[in-house]
């Protein structure tokens, strides 16, 4: 199991990129939560298999329809893993 914290930038705000990622990970077996940064980014806790956060964060790169992805950045991370993958409120 693998766990990383990824944060996105560009036009990623008001987008549904939140329930996209939401669907996404879901279809990947991943758990974790996405949430909006109060700077703009959005920011996601990834908790899965290698394969599948590897195929999660790529698909980060190109997001939702209407979101423009300018830039993605992935750091190992320890904390508690969560069940499920929940879209959070803003921080």
């Amino acid at each position: 199991m693998t766990m990383q914290r990824v944060f996105v930038s560009g036009k990623v705000q008001r987008t549904g990129y939140r329930d996209w990622a939401v669907r996404r990970a879901q279809e990947l077996g991943i758990t974790g939560w996405v949430r909006n940064l109060s700077d703009g980014r959005v920011e996601l806790l990834l908790v899965g298999e290698d394969d599948a956060i590897v195929a999660m964060t790529d698909a980060c790169r190109e997001g939702s329809e209407h979101s423009r992805v300018e830039h993605v950045e992935a750091h190992a991370a320890t904390e508690r893993a969560p069940k499920g993958f929940t879209k959070r409120f803003t921080a």
